[in-house]
């Protein structure tokens, strides 16, 4: 094991539409229950990086928004990527990585399972040919498959890689050391629920307060939180009706909702 601090940027906390939605009577989207004079109710799509202690970067996956994601946090470039799916809202920001490649003058490393990278690859076949920097007019990725059961060691990081239902497909989450990231769940494994006991800092899935068929909800969370008993539990994929300030004020102690732009220390260990 290693003593250091992982460092964890929220890139983006929303759902698969973010926050607000695409609408509204005047055209300026709807925000259901959240207020739209809070800022920490404008959420763009679900998305992390982790932040070794040697400096490189892990970003979990490629959403819609992340270019923009990646300038307002001040974050030029990430090492490597992981996916946890292949849903739009977690891939479709791919052709940006091309200023990934142009920092580090090689192609990035992407890690899943063959079957989400099969479908990443349909996507953007493009970005999956021999990258060199004569080709910096596009992303340059290169495939890692993985699987669940998996322990991964990347840009000095050791992850615990796991499957999750996510209704009609499963995605992965894993558990770095004190950290453990779980987003686009609807139910957990009792395998997978002892895999994170005792975890000090765990981001979740709580699309909402009604239960839905593809992402869990608030009291699923709080029923998982009690076996996993973490000492801080962040909630992420947060819709139009999970209003940053309601939940500031009613959540338990040791539970919080997220916010875009959101950056937190996990001390401990990075691997366990």
């Amino acid at each position: 094991m290693t003593d250091s601090t992982l460092t964890v940027t929220v890139l983006g906390c929303g759902g698969s539409s973010g926050v607000p939605l695409i609408g509204g009577a005047d055209g300026r989207g709807v925000w259901g229950d959240c207020d739209p004079d809070e800022p920490r109710n404008r959420r763009t799509r679900s998305s992390i990086v982790m932040q070794a202690p040697d400096g490189r970067r892990l970003l979990v996956d490629t959403g819609p928004d992340m270019r923009n994601q990646l300038i307002a946090n001040g974050i030029p470039y990430a090492d490597a990527i992981f996916y946890t799916h292949a849903h739009a809202d977690h891939i479709a920001g791919l052709d940006d990585v091309r200023p990934f490649n142009w920092a580090l003058e090689r192609p990035i490393e992407v890690f899943g399972t063959e079957a989400v990278l099969a479908e990443i690859r349909g996507r953007f076949d493009y970005a999956f040919r021999p990258w060199t920097p004569k080709d910096a007019f596009r992303p340059g990725v290169e495939p890692r498959f993985i699987k669940a059961g998996d322990r991964l060691e990347v840009v000095g990081l050791i992850l615990d890689v796991f499957e999750q239902d996510h209704g009609k497909l499963n995605s992965l989450g894993f558990r770095c050391g004190d950290f453990a990231y779980c987003t686009d769940v609807v139910s957990l494994t009792d395998e997978v629920l002892s895999l994170l006991g005792g975890v000090d800092t765990w981001m979740v899935d709580c699309l909402q307060m009604k239960p839905h068929s593809a992402h869990a909800w608030l009291d699923r969370v709080l029923e998982w939180r009690e076996r996993i008993r973490p000492r801080r539990t962040i909630l992420t994929h947060l819709g139009p009706f999970m209003d940053w300030a309601t939940l500031e004020r009613t959540l338990p102690p040791g539970i919080e909702a997220a916010f875009d732009g959101l950056t937190f220390a996990v001390p401990g260990q990075i691997a366990f």
